[in-house]
Protein backbone atom coordinates (compact mmCIF):
# COMPACT_ATOMS: atom_id res chain seq x y z
CA UNK A 1 0.00 0.00 0.00
CA UNK A 2 1.35 3.41 -0.97
CA UNK A 3 1.36 6.26 1.44
CA UNK A 4 -0.17 9.39 0.10
CA UNK A 5 1.27 12.78 0.85
CA UNK A 6 -1.09 15.15 2.61
CA UNK A 7 -1.35 18.44 0.82
CA UNK A 8 -2.20 21.52 2.81
CA UNK A 9 -3.54 24.65 1.17
CA UNK A 10 -1.86 27.96 1.92
CA UNK A 11 -3.69 30.48 4.05
CA UNK A 12 -5.04 32.83 2.90
CA UNK A 13 -6.06 30.95 -0.22
CA UNK A 14 -4.43 32.14 -3.46
CA UNK A 15 -7.51 33.75 -4.94
CA UNK A 16 -8.67 37.22 -5.84
CA UNK A 17 -12.23 38.09 -4.91
CA UNK A 18 -14.40 40.83 -6.37
CA UNK A 19 -17.55 42.33 -4.88
CA UNK A 20 -20.07 44.98 -5.90
CA UNK A 21 -21.04 47.70 -3.45
CA UNK A 22 -24.81 47.62 -2.92
CA UNK A 23 -25.07 50.04 0.02
CA UNK A 24 -22.88 53.13 0.33
CA UNK A 25 -25.15 54.96 2.76
CA UNK A 26 -24.52 55.90 6.39
CA UNK A 27 -20.95 57.08 6.04
CA UNK A 28 -19.70 57.99 9.55
CA UNK A 29 -19.18 61.73 9.97
CA UNK A 30 -15.66 61.23 11.33
CA UNK A 31 -14.58 58.82 8.54
CA UNK A 32 -11.26 59.81 6.96
CA UNK A 33 -10.37 57.90 3.82
CA UNK A 34 -11.91 56.21 0.79
CA UNK A 35 -15.59 55.24 0.69
CA UNK A 36 -17.17 52.83 -1.86
CA UNK A 37 -19.69 53.95 -4.47
CA UNK A 38 -22.92 52.02 -5.03
CA UNK A 39 -22.77 49.77 -8.11
CA UNK A 40 -18.98 49.75 -8.42
CA UNK A 41 -17.04 46.46 -8.38
CA UNK A 42 -13.94 46.33 -6.14
CA UNK A 43 -11.19 43.79 -5.46
CA UNK A 44 -11.78 42.64 -1.89
CA UNK A 45 -10.72 40.23 0.83
CA UNK A 46 -13.13 38.72 3.33
CA UNK A 47 -11.52 38.53 6.78
CA UNK A 48 -12.96 37.75 10.21
CA UNK A 49 -13.02 40.52 12.79
CA UNK A 50 -10.41 39.82 15.46
CA UNK A 51 -12.78 40.63 18.32
CA UNK A 52 -16.19 39.40 17.13
CA UNK A 53 -15.26 36.78 14.52
CA UNK A 54 -17.79 38.17 12.01
CA UNK A 55 -16.68 38.43 8.40
CA UNK A 56 -15.78 41.89 7.14
CA UNK A 57 -14.94 43.19 3.67
CA UNK A 58 -11.55 44.81 3.14
CA UNK A 59 -11.42 46.73 -0.15
CA UNK A 60 -7.93 46.37 -1.60
CA UNK A 61 -6.31 49.70 -2.39
CA UNK A 62 -8.58 51.73 -0.12
CA UNK A 63 -7.12 54.01 2.52
CA UNK A 64 -8.98 54.61 5.76
CA UNK A 65 -7.86 55.67 9.20
CA UNK A 66 -8.67 53.47 12.16
CA UNK A 67 -11.13 52.11 13.12
CA UNK A 68 -12.67 52.21 9.62
CA UNK A 69 -10.45 49.83 7.62
CA UNK A 70 -13.22 47.31 6.88
CA UNK A 71 -16.86 47.29 5.83
CA UNK A 72 -19.84 45.19 6.85
CA UNK A 73 -20.54 42.27 4.48
CA UNK A 74 -24.10 43.54 3.98
CA UNK A 75 -22.71 46.49 1.99
CA UNK A 76 -21.27 44.19 -0.71
CA UNK A 77 -22.37 41.27 -2.87
CA UNK A 78 -19.80 38.78 -4.21
CA UNK A 79 -19.28 38.95 -7.98
CA UNK A 80 -16.33 36.69 -8.84
CA UNK A 81 -13.46 34.63 -7.43
CA UNK A 82 -10.33 34.05 -9.49
CA UNK A 83 -7.84 31.38 -8.45
CA UNK A 84 -4.26 32.58 -8.80
CA UNK A 85 -1.55 30.18 -9.88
Amino acid sequence: MRRTKKTSLPFPLPMQQYARCIDATRRPTDHIGDWPETGTVYPVQYRPNARTGQLQVHVLGFYAERPYGAFNCQRFEPVAQLWLN
